[in-house]
C-alpha cells in the first residue's frame, strides 16, 4: 500500500516527519482527507488537530493555522506553532484557557477581544490534543 511523506514545520524547525496512510486537517473551509496520490492543492488551515494515520494508530498535531501543501506522495504543513500531543503540558494550556476567557469578558477593544478569542482558540486545541479528546 502507498504511503503519503508528512512533513510539519514551523519557524521553530521541524515538528513531525513521518509515513501516513491518511492525513486529516482542517482546513478554513472544512475538513479535508488526503491519501496518496491525491491531486496537488494548498489550503489554508484552522486552528485545529492534524491526525496523522498509519496503520491502525493515529497521531494528533495541534496545528495553530498555517497552511498545508499537498502533493500526490507529500504533504507539507507550514505552521506559526505545532505541537505534538506528547509535548503539550496540559496544566499550562488551562492556565492560558483561564487567562484568554478572563480577558473575553473584561475587554471593549475590539483588535484585543479579536486577540483574546484566538488564544482561547489555540488554549482548547492545546487541551484537546493533549489529552487525547480529539
Amino acid at each position: 500500500m502507498k504511503t503519503l511523506q508528512v512533513n510539519i514545520v514551523t519557524p521553530d524547525g521541524p515538528v513531525l516527519e513521518t509515513e501516513a496512510d491518511m492525513v486529516i486537517a482542517t482546513t478554513e473551509t472544512g475538513e479535508l482527507g488526503i491519501l496518496p496520490d491525491h491531486i496537488a492543492m494548498v489550503a489554508p488551515l484552522k486552528i485545529g488537530g492534524l491526525r496523522v494515520q498509519k496503520g491502525d494508530s493515529t497521531d494528533v498535531v495541534a496545528v495553530h493555522g498555517g497552511f498545508i501543501e499537498v502533493r500526490p506522495e507529500v504533504v507539507t504543513v507550514l505552521a506559526s506553532a505545532a505541537e505534538t500531543a506528547d509535548t503539550i503540558d496540559v496544566a499550562r494550556a488551562k492556565i492560558a484557557e483561564n487567562r484568554a476567557k478572563a480577558k473575553l469578558q473584561a475587554e471593549k477593544d475590539e483588535k484585543e477581544l479579536r486577540l483574546a478569542e484566538l488564544e482561547l482558540q489555540r488554549a482548547i486545541n492545546r487541551i484537546r490534543v493533549g489529552e487525547g479528546k480529539f
